[in-house]
């Protein structure tokens, strides 16, 4: 794993001393980059992981208007620059982790449960609908904020709710149609901590749904780099076409800048090959939609979400 210098100036004792009854973790210049598959990035400059939503509340109150928050989960879908975050991170974990079943087929579950718990608990109680969601990497904070889909569903095909928490330590509930869903995006209003989602299922069978999931499994390993050190799905497709596909077709596929590697497996994954820095994966992103967008006329857009300072630009570069 690379290391980075901690460079951020001290934050966390002035907010410790403003917020006497915080419960939660609070960690001055801490990495981030062991918090994300792609194990890459710069430190936090305060990471805080509220103990539950009474803390969170409590801490997004008590936190100056000025100081930014960047909220991450799993880490899966992330890149975290080599300079690092400035502000707050928020990391929801145990307090935000349960799954529950309530009647008329619906499940309940904190925005830190992986997405698989979520399905694996609806396959459980007999719930159909919910089965996608083991086909997406990460926690159900993630598939909200970017209407994670996979295998001809999307999170707001099932979605009724989410509640939150906003920069004033209000509780707020949105329904799906104010989430403002399209394609990989969400449009809820800015400044809003997810902290929990309910979804809708329907009667099913158990092991029915057991099978499905199975193939889902089987499907992802055979097609996807999931046992390497990468971020997912990289651009999104384009409208009636397949962001793999143009890759592959620009020539890109093994493409290696630095440790970075667009995969050989996958064309649409891009991998960490063991010391790739967060500058060699983004440059390498940024070099595949230059030779689509000369190949194709198309220009991908980033699926993948990228936070943080870059140390220097991040111009398209030719691979070594």
């Amino acid at each position: 794993m690379r290391r980075f210098a901690m460079t951020f100036p001290d934050l966390g004792a002035d907010l410790k001393a403003a917020m006497p009854a915080l419960r939660g973790r609070l960690m001055e210049n801490q990495p981030l980059a062991e918090l994300t598959w792609f194990r890459v990035g710069g430190p936090a400059q305060v990471l805080f992981m509220p103990e539950d939503e009474a803390d969170l509340a409590y801490f997004l109150t008590q936190l100056p208007e000025q100081i930014p928050v960047t909220v991450i989960g799993l880490g899966s879908n992330l890149i975290v620059r080599d300079g690092g975050v400035p502000g707050v991170v928020i990391r929801l974990g145990r307090g935000f982790n349960a799954v529950t079943i309530e009647p008329g087929e619906r499940v309940r579950a904190g925005t830190a449960v992986p997405d698989v718990k979520v399905a694996r608990a609806a396959q459980e109680a007999g719930i159909a609908g919910l089965a996608f969601l083991r086909g997406i990497p990460g926690a159900i904070g993630g598939a909200l904020c970017m209407n994670g889909g996979a295998y001809g569903r999307e999170t707001k095909d099932a979605l009724i709710e989410v509640r939150g928490i906003d920069r004033r330590g209000h509780v707020r509930l949105l329904s799906v149609a104010e989430m403002h869903y399209s394609y990989r995006h969400c449009g809820a209003p800015d400044g809003i901590v997810f902290t929990q989602a309910l979804f809708q299922g329907a009667a099913g069978d158990s092991m029915a749904i057991a099978a499905e999931m199975d193939k889902i499994t089987e499907s992802r390993e055979a097609t996807q780099p999931i046992k390497s050190r990468t971020g997912g799905s990289t651009f999104k497709n384009p409208p009636g076409q397949k962001a793999w596909q143009l890759i592959d077709a620009a020539g890109c596929r093994g493409l290696q800048i630095g440790d970075a590697q667009v995969s050989t497996m996958h064309c649409n994954f891009l991998i960490n090959l063991g010391s790739a820095s967060a500058a060699n994966i983004e440059d390498l992103g940024e070099t595949v939609r230059v030779r689509v967008r000369e190949s194709a006329s198309v220009d991908l857009e980033w699926e993948i979400k990228r936070i943080g300072i870059a140390p220097k630009p991040c111009p398209p570069t030719e691979p070594f």
